[in-house]
This record gives C-alpha cells, sequence and structure tokens, in this order.
C-alpha cells in the first residue's frame, strides 16, 4: 500500500503495530482461533525479552497455524482495538504534512484495512503463506524484523527527502530498537528495558497521542 504524495513533507511517522497502534498482539488474535494461543504468547514473550531472534520466533508462532482457515482474518480484523490517541495521532500528523507509516512484525492482511481506514501512508509487514484458503504454517516472503524496521524508516526518509532529525518512530519491544536509534526522535511506548534504553522519549501513560507534542516541535521548527 503506497500513496501518492506532491509537495514538501513536514516529517516521517513511524510507528510499531502490536502493543503500539494497537492494543493487541495481532499473531495471538490469529492464535486464538487455532487454538494455540498459550504456545504463541509463550514465544512472543521470549521474543519481545529479546531471549530469541525475532525471525525464528515468529516462524515458530506461524507454524502453530498450520491448517487454520483463512476466513479467521475476517473475525481478527473485526476485533482490532487501536491503542487510546492512535488515530487522533495520525490525523494531527497528516495534518500537520506529515508522511506516515506503520512497520510490523505482524501481518498485512490483518493490519492493511484499519492502516488505510485510518489514513496511514505505507504499511510494512509480514504475510501469511495461505494456500487454497489455508494456513500453511510459512511466512510468505521476506521477515519484517529489526533491521527490516530501521531499513524501512530510513529508505522512506530518503525517499521523501525528510532528514534524519524529522524521522519519529515509535514502538514497545526489542525489535524496534534499530529503528528507533536510527529515527532522530525515539519513542518508547509502554516498552520493555531492552527499548527504554535506546529511546529519547519514554511514554508510559495509555495514549499515543502524548507523542504529539514531539511532531509538534519539530512541525515547528
Amino acid at each position: 500500500m503506497t500513496a501518492h504524495h506532491s509537495g514538501s513533507v513536514t516529517g516521517l511517522l513511524v510507528s510499531d503495530v502490536d502493543s503500539t497502534f494497537l492494543t493487541q498482539e495481532v499473531i495471538e488474535l490469529v492464535a486464538e482461533h487455532a487454538g494455540v494461543r498459550d504456545q504463541v504468547e509463550e514465544i512472543t514473550t521470549a521474543a519481545m525479552r529479546g531471549e530469541l531472534d525475532f525471525a525464528q520466533s515468529l516462524r515458530a508462532r506461524v507454524a502453530l497455524l498450520e491448517g487454520l482457515d483463512e476466513s479467521v482474518l475476517a473475525e481478527v480484523r473485526a476485533v482490532l482495538v487501536p491503542t487510546p490517541g492512535a488515530l487522533e495521532l495520525v490525523r494531527r500528523a497528516k495534518a500537520a504534512g506529515w508522511m506516515t507509516a506503520l512497520v510490523s512484525g505482524g501481518f498485512h492482511e490483518v493490519i492493511d484495512e484499519l492502516a488505510a481506514r485510518s489514513g496511514i501512508d505505507h504499511v510494512r509487514a509480514n504475510r501469511f503463506e495461505i494456500i487454497e484458503g489455508r494456513f500453511t504454517g510459512k511466512v510468505d516472503g521476506p521477515i519484517i524484523d529489526g533491521a527490516a524496521k530501521r531499513r524501512t524508516l530510513e529508505e522512506l526518509a530518503r525517499r521523501y527527502d525528510v532528514p534524519a532529525a524529522k524521522t519519529l518512530a515509535i514502538g514497545d519491544g526489542a525489535n524496534d530498537r534499530e529503528m528507533l536509534a536510527a529515527a532522530g526522535i525515539g519513542i518508547a511506548f509502554r516498552a520493555k528495558p531492552a527499548l527504554r534504553e535506546v529511546a529519547d522519549v519514554v511514554i508510559d501513560g495509555p495514549s499515543l497521542l502524548e507523542a504529539w507534542p514531539h511532531l509538534e516541535a519539530v512541525t515547528q521548527h
């Protein structure tokens, strides 16, 4: 999903999705429908603590979904809950001329529709391999890990000619470290310790709108 933009861009806002832009972890919602949520949560938790390589953990979690009917994706899309303030943050950012992106270790099939409704310009996420209407238990294409998140931020900044100082990244987990470190302003939102130590700003309140003053400051410069 790509938006066409004319004129100069004020800044670039890149947000993680699971437990950042959304209150939930997408893969856990899918796993619930497969009856394997507990196993998936254990792997997620280990990955977020940085004990497991993200790509390995993602493959392990998706493997547990093998055989699931793709109709569960619509059910999962129906129960997504954006984090308080997330949609308003995007609305204000867009009004101020910012380019917006979601980068996620989650899945296009679940988040694209919400992103489009929210006015997000770009989405970079994983894809489930689905053959004849069923999950194969594999990921389709390259895995979006911490390095891919950082590269996405850098590529979009180059594409829209946004200086590093005017890039802002928000995340909550260990696989957001590289992206936050590369951004002009890295915001850790209700984050794990591994991310807090590299963040410029830490938000512990319930609302993503607490990030707005930092965007506003960039907008005014």
